[in-house]
């Protein structure tokens, strides 16, 4: 009896421990659930394969964006769908959703939203950031004043092309509230570093309560050394 059963048990041990090497832990820890499943829907082979598949990247596609999420460092849950439109008609919906799209993204190209305090420029920004997530893209939040601070300590402490480095890597870099607070006395200095580190290989959204034309108040002179 014992060897009838170990025969029996061998093959589905075999298949959950292919399964586990071939890191398909979404079919592994449902295995069984899916195949009854399929067998009530009564799928060919081929269609239980596909059903396979469809859970397991469903599986990894939340897992994904998950984690992107938690690295992106959105400092609240946002989405385009809480919104309200109406509530800002000078904001066009219809060119929100082609930013939403994220095209500009693959580009390398670079958005500014621009305009008074209480209009709603951060919840666009961490919205349109969730969707650059969900169209597989790496995304990194921050506000101007801890981006410069951060850069002044980085340069400060002679790293300075490490955090570049660092700041280059995600795909979307969001930099929030620029002019809203003062900045580092080396700020147009350390800002311009990374805009030309990211230059047409990154992406940048950023917010800003003052018109471009205003942005030589917000930096203060680069430095001398």
């Amino acid at each position: 009896m014992a060897r009838t059963k170990k025969a029996t048990e061998a093959p589905i041990d075999r298949l959950e421990a292919m399964l586990a090497r071939l890191q398909l832990s979404g079919i592994r820890d449902q295995l069984d659930n899916l195949l009854d499943e399929a067998a009530r829907a009564s799928l060919s082979a081929r269609e239980t394969l596909i059903l396979l598949c469809e859970r397991e990247i469903a599986r990894k596609d939340h897992r994904r964006i998950e984690m992107a999420l938690k690295l992106a460092h959105f400092p609240a849950v946002k989405e385009l769908a809480g919104f309200d439109f109406e509530a800002q008609p000078s904001i066009d919906p219809k060119q929100i959703r082609d930013l939403a799209a994220s095209r500009w993204i693959a580009n390398g190209e670079n958005v500014l939203l621009l305009g008074p305090s209480g209009v709603g420029k951060t919840h666009l920004s961490i919205a349109l950031g969730r969707e650059a997530i969900l169209a597989g893209y790496t995304v990194q939040f921050t506000t101007a004043t801890t981006l410069v601070a951060g850069l002044a300590k980085a340069h400060g402490e002679r790293r300075l092309d490490e955090k570049l480095l660092a700041l280059a890597k995600p795909k979307l870099l969001i930099v929030d509230e620029l002019g809203y607070l003062p900045l580092e006395p080396d700020a147009a200095h350390l800002f311009f570093q990374l805009v030309s580190r990211r230059y047409e290989n990154g992406a940048m959204l950023i917010t800003s309560n003052r018109s471009v034309a205003e942005w030589g108040t917000v930096f203060a002179e680069p430095m001398t050394s």
